[in-house]
């Protein structure tokens, strides 16, 4: 994603991502986004805890999900990767 308007939607989303890290990071865990792809597609990765936690789907679908489609509506779909998926 190189162009203006493609860095400002990653700018977008990195700031809707730190406005919910210290939501996060209260629990032990983190969130890293890994790009956003030609069809708009956000992939991000739980870290810490919320990699691992029975609640993840939750704060993906209820936090996450909904944070970045508010802050970035172009984004059509919000994709969490394991760790181990990489």
């Amino acid at each position: 994603m190189k162009t203006a308007i493609n860095n400002n939607l990653i700018e977008r989303i990195e700031a809707t991502l730190a406005q919910l890290r210290p939501y996060l990071l209260a629990d032990g865990g983190d969130i890293l986004l890994l790009e956003v792809t030609d069809d708009f597609v956000a992939r991000v990765q739980l870290l810490g805890s919320c990699s691992s936690c029975s609640m993840s789907s939750m704060t993906m679908k209820a936090g996450v999900e909904q944070s970045i489609f508010k802050a970035a509506p172009e984004i059509k779909r919000v994709e969490a990767i394991a760790i181990n998926d990489l």
